[in-house]
């Protein structure tokens, strides 16, 4: 398995508008098109408070082209980015990161209690 790292650092006061189009528009898409989210966050204490940080899990490099190939180009994601911008745009910055396993990762777990 492959991860992705996406930071999409906001403009001022524009991240409840990047977040309601993850919430309304983006993340039923993805679900469509097969793209597999595994968490979403926000900084909470940090160099900027304007950023959505997610990761994004693939199977190989070829199906993250094929499949965010067709994420950019679906009718259904470019109206919803339309209309999420009719007030002026939201991003200022997208930082992508490509991440590979180590030999000693365990993967995912839920902490004990």
């Amino acid at each position: 398995m492959i991860h992705e790292l996406r930071i999409y650092t906001c403009l001022p006061g524009r991240l409840p508008a990047l977040q309601q189009r993850f919430e309304t528009a983006t993340l039923a898409i993805w679900e469509r098109l097969g793209i597999r989210s595994l968490g979403f966050w926000t900084t909470m204490i940090g160099s900027s408070s304007n950023d959505l940080t997610y990761l994004l899990e693939w199977r190989s490099l070829a199906e993250r082209e094929q499949k965010w190939a067709e994420f950019v180009a679906d009718r259904e994601w470019q109206e919803a980015r339309a209309k999420s911008e009719a007030d002026g745009p939201i991003i200022a910055n997208i930082a992508s990161s490509l991440l590979q396993p180590t030999s000693f990762y365990r993967g995912f777990s839920e902490p004990s209690e």
